[in-house]
């Protein structure tokens, strides 16, 4: 039994020692040369790499910088700039939401230069475009514009043009409606995104400056009021349109009229903005003939801010001829005689001293107005 255990083993040995076999002297050179040939290639990948791969690192490694550099953006200046471009997607309540951010210290950490919105609600076309364009030359930084036109008219000026990309998302806005004020509440709102806007104008296409530029923003910049027609009619025209329904919100012992024209500073800009207790009660019941642009603003400010209101709108209209509406004037109107009607024999109260200077702006005039104003305006109106 011993022996055939040592056979098997001898037997098994020798089967397995058998199943090795030399490698082909063939086989060995072709590995022997493709070993040459990977040690060959890595020589010259290392060889690339020392000299040209390291400029590609060090590019890659530059533009991994870059968003560091976007980071230094988000800080103060995100939000001291005004936005680059006013056509935005946001709906009106997020937009009223934004605009109604401001900060409680009255200090600016920065030299913060006081601009003038002026706030063009329109129709359509600006007629009397090249007459504002007169008026602004020169005051680059003073002033800033945005125009709120019939959502299917897309405003087109050249690029050197003061009014060049100044629309911003609009809506419809019907006459003695609220969706008129909701146009100048997104006027507003819009304008308050830019920190440096300190005064608020409200004007149309057939308003005019009634002076150069210096002396409105010299009148408004130093004004202690805000200008917003804020009267008590009792008569059927004024109180007679009030609704019981919105006490006590709105007692009718605040109850207001106003014109829909006017001028606000950033603070009052903002408690419009903001308002969402009294937006509800005359939106439900100030409708025809109760006309909401007449006294939504005022009634509002009335009752939140009368010490700020100067109870007088800066825009000169003429109501002589009667009608729902005010005289809307032609070409043939433009004489030096028209303007002395409009800047004659009146006076009112300006940082409480008596004045001659009630106006700044007026209205209506039609687009034929716009070669004689320009004839004019030189010797007028200052510009």
């Amino acid at each position: 039994m011993q022996t055939r255990l040592e056979e098997g083993k001898e037997n098994g040995i020798s089967v397995r020692t058998g199943q090795y076999k030399a490698f082909p002297p063939k086989l060995l050179l072709v590995l022997g040369l493709f070993l040459a040939f990977a040690v060959t290639v890595f020589i010259i990948s290392v060889s690339t790499i020392k000299y040209t791969g390291i400029q590609s690192v060090v590019t890659t490694v530059t533009s991994s910088f870059v968003p560091c550099r976007e980071e230094e953006s988000n800080g103060l200046s995100k939000w001291i700039q005004p936005p680059s471009l006013l056509m935005h997607n946001m709906s009106d309540e997020e937009l009223l939401w934004r605009a109604s951010f401001s900060p409680r210290r009255k200090e600016y950490p920065f030299k913060r230069v006081p601009k003038i919105a002026f706030m063009f609600l329109t129709k359509g076309p600006l007629p009397l475009a090249l007459l504002w364009e007169r008026f602004f030359k020169g005051h680059k930084g003073l002033y800033s514009v945005y125009i709120h036109p019939h959502p299917s008219f897309t405003a087109k000026f050249p690029t050197n043009s003061v009014f060049h990309g100044r629309q911003i998302p609009s809506q419809v806005a019907e006459w003695g409606r609220m969706s008129m004020c909701d146009a100048e509440k997104r006027l507003l709102a819009n304008a308050l995104l830019d920190i440096s806007n300190e005064r608020f104008v409200l004007v149309s296409e057939s308003c005019i400056p009634l002076y150069n530029f210096t002396t409105i923003y010299s009148y408004l910049s130093q004004s202690k009021h805000s200008f917003v027609g804020a009267f008590d009619d009792p008569g059927p025209f004024g109180r007679g349109r009030y609704n019981q329904n919105m006490e006590p919100e709105v007692p009718v012992t605040k109850w207001r009229k106003g014109s829909q024209w006017f001028e606000v500073n950033r603070e009052l800009a903002a408690t419009i903005v903001e308002d969402t207790l009294y937006y509800p009660k005359f939106k439900e019941y100030c409708r025809p003939a109760c006309y909401v642009d007449e006294h939504y603003f005022p009634t509002m400010l009335t009752i939140e801010k009368p010490a700020v209101l100067a109870n007088r709108s800066l825009t000169w209209v003429d109501w002589s001829r009667g009608g729902p509406h005010p005289a809307t004037f032609g070409g043939s109107d433009i004489t030096e005689k028209f303007f002395e009607k409009v800047f004659d024999g009146r006076n009112c109260l300006y940082n409480g001293r008596n004045t001659s200077m009630c106006y700044l702006f007026a209205r209506k005039f039609a687009p034929s107005t716009l070669e004689p104003l320009l004839h004019i305006a030189p010797k007028i109106l200052g510009f």
